[in-house]
């Protein structure tokens, strides 16, 4: 999608999905800086979401990621991700949510 990715991954309790997101958007915006490969310069927006799951979900979120664009012709993801954090009760402020793409 062009405006976000999607990253199922798995880890042990000793590793922080922090340090991983750092690492890959640090990694990757300078990769793309370096290669050039668009016309202006590539940055990630400040925060992300993690969003846990079970074993047993493991195929139905694999199923969900790849079909992001047809999913997304019918919910935009910023009313998607909204919906998400109301229906399992995340607190949030809507003015820090998305801030970037404002």
């Amino acid at each position: 999608m062009p405006d976000h990715v999607h990253i199922l991954l798995g880890f042990r309790p000793t590793q922080s999905s922090s340090d991983f997101v750092e690492m890959v958007k640090g990694s990757s915006s300078k990769w793309l800086n370096e290669q050039k490969l668009l016309k202006y310069k590539f940055a990630w927006q400040k925060g992300f979401g993690g969003f846990s799951y079970t074993k047993t979900d493991v195929l139905k979120v694999t199923r969900y990621i790849e079909n992001q664009e047809e999913h997304h012709k019918k919910k935009t993801f910023r009313d998607e991700y909204l919906e998400m954090l109301k229906r399992h009760e995340v607190e949030f402020d809507d003015k820090y949510v998305f801030q970037d793409l404002e």
